[in-house]
């Protein structure tokens, strides 16, 4: 059977979830700090401690807040034990008390019997939900690696791909110069966020740094300033950066959308051909600025396209005929000379 893949409590609570708002506090249960989340959707907790267990899923945190709480409370200590018991039996990888609640004994007891890792927050139940999921998110993101450069131009994630030694750090230093922030070069870290969204990321050990054939590693932020990098980017261009080939047909109008599909999303691709002469760096800004007009609702090409066809179906109007007089006659006959 292959591993289940996800992300440790034990992981969780050493990833400095305080760094995103959301202190965790373990209350008991250490022994089963290697039980996984697999999922970053909250199991409902009413569904548990009322025996209703048909929907619950594995691998899901088990979130107790103040009614839960509160309800535990209003039980008898058999009952309260019982009910704690039920709800342990089912694979959650941890229980999270929110609110700062102080959960009763039994809970702790129940949780120790279990090997249950106890986590407590003082972060209130909706927003901790939501603080949560979105760590989970982050660390159970489908992820993969590109050789490639990824750049922010005017607010949009560009990622320049092509073969190696095409020229995509010399296009990346070119744009920076110009005012562009570097995300990675190199080695671009991507992870699939939602349904629709592509984060990209440059790994801690390249962070800031390029490599230029002929001069070596350079640090961007250091030659350039703060302004001149960010640490990630939502990615929703492609440009790659291809050989020129005189035998090939390149696009002239635009009009056909072109995807680049990475971890199942499709992200518009522009095939850029590199040539003597072409200012790669310059095309590529662009590139850019279309696609945010494109984004925009706006399509220069089709627009364009639109009208050429109007101007094509439009009727041709016969040229009008005018009278000659005296002087044409005369100068017809002089051959258009001057008198």
């Amino acid at each position: 059977m292959p591993p289940q893949s996800g992300v440790t409590v034990g992981a969780l609570l050493a990833s400095r979830p305080e760094a995103f708002g959301l202190p965790l506090e373990l209350l008991g249960g250490a022994d089963g700090l290697d039980r996984v989340i697999t999922s970053p959707h909250i199991q409902k907790t009413g569904l548990a401690l009322a025996g209703f267990h048909n929907y619950l899923r594995p691998g899901r945190v088990l979130v107790f807040g103040e009614s839960e709480i509160r309800y535990l409370e209003s039980l008898d200590a058999a009952p309260r034990a019982a009910a704690m018991r039920l709800a342990m039996t089912h694979d959650f990888p941890c229980v999270l008390i929110t609110g700062g609640f102080t959960p009763p004994v039994e809970l702790v007891v129940e949780a120790e019997r279990a090997r249950l890792p106890l986590v407590k927050t003082s972060v209130p139940t909706p927003t901790a939900i939501a603080k949560l999921a979105s760590i989970l998110e982050d660390s159970l993101a489908e992820r993969t690696t590109v050789h490639a450069v990824l750049m922010d131009i005017l607010g949009l994630g560009v990622l320049i791909a092509g073969e190696s030694g095409i020229g995509k750090s010399e296009c990346a230093l070119d744009l920076i110069v110009r005012g562009h922030r570097l995300v990675a070069d190199d080695a671009v870290e991507l992870r699939r966020r939602q349904e629709t969204i592509l984060i990209g990321t440059c790994p801690e050990l390249t962070r800031h740094h390029m490599e230029l054939r002929g001069l070596g590693v350079i640090n961007v932020k250091e030659l350039f300033g703060i302004a001149s990098t960010r640490s990630s980017k939502r990615v929703e261009l492609v440009v790659q950066l291809e050989r020129w080939d005189p035998a090939r047909e390149y696009e002239r109008l635009g009009l056909d959308t072109v995807f680049y599909e990475i971890l199942g999303l499709r992200i518009p691709l522009i095939r850029m051909p590199v040539a003597p002469g072409r200012s790669i760096a310059i095309l590529v800004e662009v590139a850019a600025r279309n696609q945010l007009l494109r984004s925009r609702g706006h399509d220069a090409a089709r627009a364009f396209a639109a009208r050429l066809d109007e101007t094509l179906q439009r009727p041709v109007a016969p040229a009008p005929v005018t009278e000659m007089n005296e002087d044409d006659d005369e100068d017809m006959e002089s051959g258009g000379g001057a008198r």
